[in-house]
């Protein structure tokens, strides 16, 4: 990104594991654009990927902090603030997790203790962190806080799982939350809808090729790329977007206003 229209601007980036990850991407493109941040992940996620790599790539820090426990974030955002030399003006939440989908459990056959693990980390996780940085007064008037959801929030996809459920309350959530952080703190919330994508979190999602195969004759613009991903929250931590929030934004070209394809008719059609 040859502009650099987050210069002097400092922040938070949730969830990057490895290169594969969203907010990997999304790193690399807020420092590209001249932004500033600390990467942080759970102490388990840091020791499975290769996040030490992306700080000495982007000049970041790393700080481990479990975003399911109040302390660590609290923590987090003090040390943050702290190393970046003020209060905060973005933050990404890139988190998701089922248990039940690691495990192969059916949507009719939940484990319930893993589907509200999977809950506490890939929703409520967002209220816990924005209660967080609501209460310090952590983010700079006309910050950005963006968390990543899928479309599966809004319609059926089977072999999502508890991971559409998650998915609705965190946009749920975004609203809820963003309303106050608006009025008390001119901050702006908002989740984008992103195209499916071949992350590593992504990939124990079953029959994830033929997600991205029917998206992708779905989408006149075809799926948008992690990278494309990060370019585009890049804009939404932006002085561009000041009066964008509560929104819940897709990202997925063209995808969730489609009703069929020509492409999809032609493969379906018993003359085909």
């Amino acid at each position: 990104m040859s502009h650099k229209i987050l210069e002097g601007k400092k922040g938070i980036i949730f969830g990057a594991l490895d290169d594969q990850s969203i907010a990997w991407k999304t790193a690399e493109s807020v420092a590209d654009a001249g932004g500033s941040f600390v990467l942080t992940n759970a102490p388990v996620a840091l020791r499975m990927g290769t996040i030490n790599a992306l700080a000495e790539q982007t000049n970041s820090k790393v700080i481990a902090a479990d975003a399911t426990n109040l302390d660590d974030l609290n923590e987090l955002i003090d040390q943050a603030q702290e190393h970046l030399g003020g209060k905060l003006d973005f933050v990404l939440h890139s988190i998701g997790m089922s248990v039940n989908v690691r495990k192969g459990k059916h949507y009719t056959d939940l484990n319930h203790a893993w589907m509200t693990k999977g809950w506490d980390v890939s929703a409520v996780s967002f209220h816990k962190l924005m209660q967080c940085l609501y209460q310090k007064d952590a983010m700079n008037p006309w910050g950005s806080i963006v968390a990543l959801s899928y479309v599966a929030a809004q319609r059926t996809f089977p072999n999502y799982n508890d991971m559409a459920d998650n998915k609705a309350y965190l946009e749920s959530i975004a609203r809820s939350f963003g309303y106050f952080f608006g009025k008390d703190k001119k901050v702006r919330v908002n989740t984008i809808s992103q195209s499916p994508t071949l992350t590593t979190a992504g990939k124990g999602v079953a029959g994830l090729d033929g997600f991205l195969n029917y998206a992708e004759k779905m989408s006149p613009l075809g799926n948008a790329t992690a990278k494309e991903c990060a370019d585009y929250t890049v804009s939404l931590f932006s002085d561009y977007t000041r009066k964008v929030t509560l929104q819940n934004l897709f990202h997925d070209g063209g995808f969730s206003n489609v009703g069929v394809s020509q492409e999809i008719i032609d493969a379906i059609s018993p003359n085909s």
